[in-house]
């Protein structure tokens, strides 16, 4: 079973989810805006599809195996 957590460096979460305030909610770490890029992302998402531990790409949240 996965689960997903945030990234246990609290300034760094906070950083994080205000950049994605200023950016409508997509991910900060993307020049492009669309419905992929729209946190939680579309790569993200893949990943947890494919079971795949790890970071997401702006580092916010993770997969782990539970």
């Amino acid at each position: 079973m996965m689960k997903i957590t945030t990234n246990p460096d609290k300034e760094y979460v906070t950083n994080i989810r205000e950049k994605l305030k200023e950016n409508s909610g997509h991910c900060p770490c993307r020049i492009v805006k669309s419905p992929d890029t729209k946190c939680i992302c579309k790569e993200f998402r893949d990943q947890m599809e494919r079971g795949e531990e790890g970071y997401c790409h702006c580092e916010l949240y993770k997969i782990e195996k539970d």
